[in-house]
Parts: C-alpha cells; sequence; structure tokens
C-alpha cells in the first residue's frame, strides 16, 4: 500500500498519507505548512514564519507557539516517525520540509506546464493542451483557501496570476486545434470574470473571428476599450490594438492551420502526475471550491458563534476565514441621513459656484484657514449636499469622524467602514475584522451605485483614505481642519477652503436671523459685531441668538457687552484677526442660570459623541425633569443642540471652551464626584440591559450607584436593552477609556464585563478585546483576582473569534483557576463553556466534551434546574446543549439526543425561542448521523419556524436549510432536497457568503449526477 505524503496548496491546505487525508489542526497550524511547502524545500527561518502566520500582530509568545504547532504537523505527517528524521528538519533558527518534487501539487503544476511549453515549441500542440488540461485539473479551488493574513493573501494573488497564465495557454493551444465554439464559451467566462485583462479579451477576439463573427470580435474590443477608458483612464494595449487591427482586415493569418484545427486535444497521460495527488481535482480550468460534504461544516459562522447565547449547542464548527464578498442585505429604501439644512443660511455664493463645477464623481475636501474652527464646514457641506441629493438616488450618508473632539479620540476607520456599511444594509454580523477587508467590501458595495457620503470633521487623510469609493458615480464630501494635503495630492480631491464670511455675508447673517429692519437701524452696532465675532460663522450665530432674546435691547448695548467680554479662547484663536472667540462664548455662558452653567461645565466631561438625557442627569445628579429643564435652557442659548429627540450635542469648540471652564470653576473633588456618578450611570444601566440580553452569562456583582444616579430601566424587555447598547455603543467604548485614564479601576473592568456581550454579538472583537485588555490593566492594578478572571474570560473569548486559539485557551484556562479559586461556579461554568469552544475550533472535540460536562457539573452543584434561577437554568440548558453537541462530533449519537433533548425541554419551559431553535437544529443533526431521516426532518422545520421569528438570524437559517436538504436527499427526494438548498443559496448570496459556491457546486452535482 503507497503510504507516501502528497501535499497541496491548489485549493485548501491538504496533506495525504496514501489515499488517507491527514488532520492538519486548527488555521494558524495549516499556516505554517502553507509557508513551509511554499518554501519549497528550501529553510525558512522562525521569525520570517512568525511574520507570514501572524503579520504584525504577533503575540509576546508566537516562538513558542510556533514551536507547539510544528511539533503537532510532525505528529500528524509522521505519527511513529523519528523527530531526527521528520521531514520538518528543524535547524538553530529555521525550519523545512523535506519533500520531493512529486509530492507537492505546485510543482507537479510547474512540471506539466514546463512540458506543455516544450511540447509547443516542438509542434505537437495536442500534447500541450493534454498537459494544460492535466495541470489546471490539480487545482482544488483557491489556492490556500483557508489561510489567513497579509502573506496568504500575497502568495494567493501569484498563484492566481499563475492559474491565469495557464487558462490563456491551454486556450491558445485549444484554438490552434480548431476548438472555437468551446474555446469561445470558456473564455467568455474568463473576461466577464477578469474584464479588465486584456489576454483574455484577446483570445474572445480571436475565438470569435475563427468562428465567423468579426462583427463580435470587433465589439468586444470596443468594449474594451471603451471599459478601459472609463475605470484606468488608458487605451488598449499594442497587442489588443494589433489584433484589432487584423481583424478589422480580415486577415487571414489569424485562422488556424488546418492540418491543426482538425485535430482535437488528447487525453493527458495520467501516469505523468502521481496517483492521489488531487483526490477531488475539478474539470480542467474549474476554479470551484471544495465541496463540503459534512452538514458540521456549514453551521453558524464563527463571525457569530457565541458561547453562550449565540449557539447554545456550545461550540461552532466553522471555518475561521472571514467570507469573500460584502455580507449585504439590501436595504427596504436608500439610505437619507444627511442633517437639515440651516434655512437661515447665508452668502457663500463663490465657494457654492466652485462647488457646482466639480466632475459628478470624486472626493471634495472642505476646509478652513489654518485650522478655525467654527467657520461652517458643517452647515455648508450639508447646504450643498442637499442641493445635489437628488442626483444620488442609491443614498445620503452621513457620518461625524470627530477628528478633533476635545473629549474623545477620531473614529477610528474600521469603526467608520463598519457604520456605512450597515447603513447600507450590511448584516454586522458577518463583517470582517480587518480594516482592508472592511473597506474592499465597501467599495464593492459602491460599485455601480450613485451614493453621497458626507464625512464631517475628518482628522487627516489617513481616517478619510478608506472610506472613499474605487469607482466614479459616488461623491465623497469631507470636512475638516486639516488641509487634507495628502488626499489632494495622493486621492486627486478637490479642495475648496473655506475662510471666515466677508464683510457683507457677516451682516446679511445677522439680518436673517434678526430682520433686516433692526440691523439696518444700527449700522454702527452691526459693524461692531461683525468686527468683534471675527466674521466667524459660529460667534455670530450665538450673537444673533443672544440679540433675538433680549429684542428689547439695542444692538449697541449687545455690542458693548461683547466689548466687555474680552477674554481669548487660546486653543482656537486665529492669530490672522482681532477676535476673541471665548468673548462670544463667555458672553453667552453669563447669561446661564447657575445650575445651567454647571450643567453645560460637566457636560465637558462626557466622552461624546452625543449624551441622552438620563445620562445627563446623572452626570449632574439631578432628577430627570430638572435636567430636561437645563438642557433646553442651554439649547435655548445656543450652546447646545438637541440633535435627536433626547440626545444632546454641542460643537467641538464649545466643548472646548467648557472644558476650560470647568478645569477653572470647578473643584477637582465636584468634577471626579461627576465622573463617577456618569460613569455609575452607564455601568448601572448597561448591567441591567445584559441581564436581559445575555442570559446564559454570569452576573456581576456592583456597588450601589452613587447618590443622583438613576440608572435606565428595561422591565423585562429585551428588545430596549438592545436597542440601548446599540445607541450607547460609542460612547460605552469611549467610556471604558476615559475610566481606563482617570483610574477609576473598578469601573473599566466592570463596564468592560457588562458590555462584552453586546460586543460580541456585534462582531466588534477587535474594540472586545481592546476594553478587557484595558480592564486587565485595572484588574492587575485593583490587585482584584475576580476582576482578572474576568478579563481572562473577555480575552479569551475575543481572541476565540479572530482565530487566535492558542492565546484564547491560556486566557480560558486561567479564567477557570481564578474562578474556581473564588469558588464563582456560575462564572466557571461560562468559562469552561468557553474553553468547549475553543477546544473544539483546535480540533479537540474530547477536550471540548471534557469541558462541556465540567460546565454542566457546576452549574448542577449551584443548583441547575432551580425554578427561580432562570439564569442558572438557561446556562444549564446551554451546557446541555454543548454537551450533547461534542457527543455528536464523537460519534455518539444517542448520547449526543439525549442531552439536546433535556436541553430543549428546559429552553422552551424559559420560553427562548432562539436557544430552542438551536437545540432543535441540533437534534435534527443527531438524527441525521443515526439514520433517522423523517426525524431529523420534522426537527430541522422547527427549528425553522423559530428561527424566522427573528429578522437577524438568515444565517442560522441558511444553515438548517442545507442540512435539511441533506436529510430530503437521504430519503430520496431530491426535488426537496433541491428546494431547501435553493432556498439557502438565496440566503446565503444575499448575504455574499462564501458557503455559496459549495452550495452551488451541490445543486449541480443533483442536476447532473455524473
Amino acid at each position: 500500500m503507497d503510504e507516501r505524503l502528497r501535499f497541496s496548496v491548489l485549493g485548501p491546505v491538504s496533506a495525504w498519507r496514501g489515499t488517507d487525508e491527514i488532520e492538519l489542526g486548527p488555521p494558524q497550524q495549516r499556516a505554517v505548512l502553507a509557508v513551509l511547502l511554499l518554501a519549497e524545500g528550501h529553510q525558512v527561518l522562525r521569525s520570517a514564519l512568525v511574520d507570514a502566520v501572524w503579520g504584525t500582530r504577533a503575540p509576546a509568545s508566537a516562538l513558542g507557539i510556533l514551536r507547539t504547532y510544528v511539533h503537532r504537523l510532525r505528529q500528524a505527517l509522521e505519527p511513529a516517525g523519528d523527530p531526527a528524521s521528520s521531514v520538518v528538519r528543524s535547524t538553530r533558527n529555521s525550519y523545512q520540509l523535506r519533500i520531493s518534487a512529486a509530492e507537492l501539487d505546485l510543482r507537479t503544476f510547474r512540471d506539466l506546464l514546463g512540458r506543455a511549453e516544450r511540447a509547443r515549441r516542438a509542434g505537437d500542440v495536442r500534447a500541450s493542451a493534454a498537459h494544460l488540461q492535466e495541470a489546471l485539473g490539480l487545482w482544488r479551488g483557491t489556492a490556500l483557501a483557508g489561510v489567513r493574513g497579509e502573506y496568504a493573501r500575497t502568495q494567493r494573488q501569484r498563484l492566481d496570476e499563475l492559474r491565469l497564465s495557464a487558462e490563456a495557454a491551454r486556450l491558445t493551444v485549444e484554438l490552434d486545434l480548431g476548438v472555437h465554439a468551446q474555446t469561445t464559451a470558456a473564455v467568455t467566462g474568463l473576461v466577464a470574470e477578469h474584464p479588465l485583462d486584456e489576454r483574455f479579451r484577446e483570445l474572445l477576439m480571436l475565438a470569435l473571428y475563427r468562428s465567423g463573427r468579426q462583427a463580435a470580435a470587433l465589439e468586444t474590443y470596443r468594449e474594451a476599450q471603451t471599459l478601459l477608458a472609463r475605470e484606468l483612464g488608458v487605451d488598449p494595449g499594442p497587442a489588443l490594438q494589433t489584433m484589432y487591427q487584423r481583424v478589422l482586415r480580415a486577415d487571414t493569418g489569424l485562422l488556424a492551420h488546418p492540418d491543426l484545427a482538425s485535430a482535437k486535444p488528447s487525453a493527458p497521460d495520467r501516469a505523468t502526475v502521481p496517483t492521489g495527488t488531487t483526490p477531488t481535482a475539478t474539470s480542467a480550468g474549474a476554479s470551484a471550491t471544495a465541496l463540503v460534504t459534512d452538514p458540521t461544516a456549514v453551521r453558524a459562522s464563527a463571525h457569530t458563534a457565541d458561547p453562550e447565547a449565540v449557539r447554545s449547542a456550545g461550540p461552532v464548527s466553522t471555518p475561521v476565514s472571514t467570507p469573500v464578498a460584502a455580507p449585504i442585505a439590501a436595504p427596504i429604501q436608500p439610505p437619507s441621513q444627511l442633517p437639515a439644512d440651516l434655512a437661515v443660511f447665508v452668502g457663500r455664493d463663490a465657494e457654492l459656484a466652485a462647488m457646482a463645477g466639480l466632475p459628478s464623481g470624486g472626493t471634495v475636501v472642505i476646509t478652513a484657514i489654518a485650522g478655525m474652527a467654527g467657520v461652517g464646514k458643517t452647515t455648508f457641506a450639508v447646504h450643498w449636499a442637499r442641493r445635489v441629493a437628488d442626483r444620488f438616488p442609491d443614498g445620503r450618508l452621513y457620518l461625524n469622524l470627530r477628528g478633533f473632539d476635545p473629549a474623545g479620540s477620531p473614529v477610528p476607520p474600521a469603526h467608520a467602514l463598519r457604520t456605512l456599511l450597515e447603513s447600507l444594509g450590511a448584516d454586522p454580523h458577518r463583517l470582517p475584522q480587518d480594516v482592508d477587508a472592511l473597506a474592499a467590501r465597501y467599495r464593492t458595495l459602491l460599485t455601480g451605485r450613485r451614493v453621497l457620503v458626507l464625512l464631517d470633521n475628518a482628522h487627516d487623510a489617513a481616517q478619510v483614505r478608506p472610506l472613499l469609493p474605487g469607482e466614479p458615480g459616488c461623491l465623497v464630501v469631507v470636512t475638516s481642519r486639516d488641509r487634507l494635503a495628502g488626499l489632494v495630492a495622493v486621492d486627486g480631491a478637490h479642495p475648496l477652503h473655506l475662510d471666515v464670511l466677508s464683510v457683507p455675508e457677516a451682516r446679511a447673517l445677522l439680518a436673517r436671523r434678526l430682520g433686516p429692519e433692526r440691523v439696518a437701524a444700527e449700522p454702527d452696532a452691526v459693524e461692531e459685531i461683525v468686527a468683534r465675532c471675527a466674521r466667524l460663522p459660529l460667534a455670530l450665530a450665538i450673537t444673533a441668538a443672544r440679540a433675538a432674546t433680549r429684542s428689547a435691547f439695542p444692538l449697541s448695548a449687545i455690542a458693548a457687552e461683547l466689548r466687555d467680554s474680552a477674554g481669548g479662547l487660546d486653543a482656537f484663536h486665529d492669530g490672522d484677526t482681532s477676535a476673541d472667540v471665548r468673548a462670544v462664548f463667555s458672553w453667552s455662558y453669563r447669561t446661564l442660570s447657575p445650575e445651567a452653567a454647571r450643567l453645560f461645565r460637566l457636560l465637558a466631561l462626557h466622552p461624546g459623541p452625543d449624551i441622552s438625557l438620563p445620562a445627563a442627569a446623572g452626570l449632574a445628579g439631578l432628577a430627570r425633569p430638572r435636567t430636561r429643564q437645563l438642557l433646553s435652557e442651554l439649547v435655548g442659548a445656543h450652546l447646545v443642540d438637541e440633535t435627536a429627540p433626547g440626545r444632546y450635542a454641542s460643537h467641538d469648540l464649545l466643548r472646548a471652551y467648557a472644558t476650560e471652564l470647568t478645569e477653572t470653576v470647578d473643584p477637582p473633588q465636584q468634577v471626579r464626584a461627576a465622573r463617577h456618578r456618569m460613569l455609575d450611570h452607564y455601568l448601572h444601566t448597561a448591567h441591567q440591559a445584559v441581564a436581559l440580553t445575555g442570559r446564559g452569562r454570569a452576573l456581576i456583582s456592583l456597588a450601589h450607584p452613587a447618590e443622583g444616579v438613576h440608572p435606565e430601566e428595561f422591565g423585562s424587555d429585551a428588545e430596549n436593552a438592545r436597542a440601548w447598547f446599540a445607541a450607547e455603543q460609542a460612547v460605552l467604548l469611549a467610556a471604558v477609556e476615559q475610566a481606563a485614564v482617570h483610574r477609576y479601576d473598578v469601573h473599566t473592568w466592570q463596564l468592560a464585563r457588562t458590555m462584552a456581550h453586546h460586543l460580541h454579538m456585534q462582531g466588534l472583537w477587535r474594540e472586545e478585546e481592546a476594553v478587557h485588555r484595558l480592564a486587565m490593566d485595572a484588574a492587575l492594578r485593583l490587585g482584584d483576582r475576580t476582576a482578572e478572571a474576568y478579563a481572562h474570560l473577555g480575552l479569551g473569548t475575543a481572541t476565540t473569534s479572530t482565530g487566535r486559539f492558542d492565546e484564547a485557551r491560556a486566557h480560558v484556562e486561567r479564567a477557570i483557576e481564578l474562578h474556581a479559586e473564588s469558588a464563582d461556579l456560575e462564572a466557571c461554568a461560562e468559562s469552561c463553556r468557553s474553553l468547549a469552544w475553543v477546544t473544539e475550533q483546535q480540533g479537540d472535540a474530547h477536550a471540548a466534551l471534557g469541558a462541556a460536562q465540567r460546565a454542566l457539573a457546576l452549574l448542577r452543584a449551584h443548583g441547575g434546574p432551580d425554578p427561580d434561577n432562570d439564569r442558572v437554568r438557561t446556562a444549564t440548558a446551554s451546557a446541555l446543549n454543548a454537551t450533547g453537541w461534542c457527543h455528536i462530533l464523537l460519534g455518539r449519537h444517542r448520547e449526543g439526543l439525549d442531552h439536546c433533548t433535556q436541553a430543549l425541554a428546559l429552553h422552551e419551559q424559559l420560553g427562548d425561542d432562539v436557544l430552542a431553535a438551536h437545540t432543535r437544529d441540533s437534534i435534527g443533526h443527531a438524527h441525521h448521523r443515526l439514520g433517522e431521516y423523517e426525524e431529523a426532518v420534522t426537527s430541522f422545520h422547527h427549528a425553522l419556524a423559530l428561527y424566522r421569528d427573528h429578522d437577524d438570524l438568515r444565517w442560522f437559517v441558511s444553515g438548517t436549510l442545507m442540512r435539511l436538504g441533506d436529510s430530503h436527499l437521504s430519503l430520496g427526494r431530491p426535488d426537496a432536497a433541491r428546494a431547501a438548498w435553493a432556498e439557502a443559496l438565496d440566503i446565503l448570496e444575499r448575504l455574499a457568503h462564501a458557503d455559496a459556491e459549495q452550495l452551488r457546486a451541490r445543486l449541480r452535482r443533483l442536476a447532473d449526477p455524473r
């Protein structure tokens, strides 16, 4: 029996011993093997391996993890081998995979290409075609499928280019052999896949011409010419132009040689390739991914898997790789997010005319001279955007990037991309973590659409660049204090600098707000007001608001008060004017009641971007009705805006002024008490919310909220709690950072814990990791081992989601140790369920079962079936399902079915439809594995009925439909299987999920069983 090792990188990274495929372990371990295989026998430095596998995100323990991976690969490849003579050879600082050319499909591929070229040169076109067809038959899908990272992307592109070159060579020789019709169809598909690749356009022209379709060949050239001009601004290359000229004059030299045209390509000599190298090779030139026949492979994606709340069956068996296309669920209607236009907008005629002359697509940068704030960039941008909004029927997006927010950080590009993608209909659970991947999906989604995007208050070009569309048709308007010279120079943005208003425009602004008669009656006072406001729109607006509410005051009195209020807002003072912006603000501030003035100062402590009425009340330590009155006073003074019902925000220039006042007016102990109240508000409200949204999670104990804090309440309304998390997400993230900076260490770790479930469910794993790293630092400063345990658990969950399984396992195992020390059985059980999840992702089903069983034992010891403790009962049901699922994975189907049935009874008693649906799906899977296909069909239908009550669970619906189709097929019902799979495919295509191609392959095989 042939026991030789064989390896493949032309598809999923795989290895075989004889005809048996070898289990290669988790994705990062496969990545190590991939790097060694691509070195093709050469030594690879360990540091280079670390860079290839982890990139810039290598953990401190990367070399240790690498050694573990190599050890496991040796065991997998040569279970009984001697490490000294292992196929994986190690030196002091490198590794080497010692394999022959015949043992790697990439080498065989290259060898066949060489044979094809030699045959072509020798005039044996048929042999050349056979070698090329055989070479392309080695491909089993996307090269290095399942291996992530920049190194893998680069190598994948290199290998794909090699495949495309082989495709072009094969099509060329087949045209020489006279196979015109078949070749025309094949090359047409390649042109559609690679519209800018001139090789395939040239081949298509040749194929059409040889098929007697000269006009179609010429039209192909014209299409290419138009596309290249529109997309790249270039003409077709010399080769394509030459082909056009030859077709145009009906050059007989383009016709196939008659001796070759009568021949057909011969079948490849299979003896030239080692048997078993490609057990699932596709037909020549195919690039479909390998079919996944195991139903467990299509379970819920790791993007949405949660060990407690998403999949109560416990660990989810899915690839970690992110989907290859944008996960879009079409919105009901195009987004229309532009803020309201200013009714009293005046002036800016020259700037509006400049904007009108811009191209229909591109990027406009609106900035102010010398970084002046308050010059009216946002007002101008909104006004112009609303004037042209009807040109963009596919949507008008608005996003405040908070580039110069005095109390917070600029919005990271990844957050901005997520917000924009969700606004365009993307499913947040299916979005990747990587900024480049998010940007690619954003550009893909905007292709072919006309969307206007207004990016307000950008910090710099680096923040904006990922948010730009990739093709014309969309328009991006950016406002910033920065000139964004890089965006102009590199990205072709059109700069438009806004200066302060001209004197006539400033007078017109006052006239629009105060009435022309009043302004005309006191020209000298108006001139002084304009001068002292330095023609700055924000200062003029605040002054006009003051004058409008004092209609009995002459404007000369207003000017005198402004004159007497001179101070100097140094941080925003423009040296080119004699304006004192602080004078305008302080004058408005001094008209406030003492309580309103105090609230205005305290609002500067809030991390932003906006604040709700309950949070403002907590910050001030006042009742909500009184706080609402004070906020109304601030709105009336134009010091605060009510941006949405019950939500308030200030211009960042005003927040800077309020910050200065807080530092000079309020005693430090009062400032600290106010910040404590604000953090208490968010902590206690989040605690109540997660008690409803994360019913299987252990709850931490909190101290009583500070006096004056009245957390928001949700009753039993979980949907309202989820909505609160969504509305306050940006604030909560900023609050954790602020708590860490100001050393509110207890708030830091407890806020991280209470918001972790929401972040995980939203797929915000980088943010989940970031807040738990802050929590870990706080826990270590406190010396609090309970806090440390929860920080480890949060880090373990986040790193599992991002595919760093070894790191995750270490965190979770440490969490279990610490929770066991404190005898917190519920938290320890939750940690064990997380351990079951991560170990199953590592491919260790036995360890996963052990962890799930330990979780179940702990919960039962804690009073699992206690009818008065719904939280523990929910966790117990989740542990039962996790245990059952692991039994099923190990082939113990009856045991698994028994555990899952117990779990279902508990979930139904608790009224949790989603967790019950997960469990019914697991039960259906167990029945299918037992050959009880009718029972499986019934269970899957029950799961689908429950899932379909929730619009955001489409990925679960698709997985259950695929398994339902399997059961129908096993019952001999191909039509029913086809219907289930077709419905699943429709969902996957709308989500643009990678599994769609696998399902298409299954449907093709069902239609043509040959």
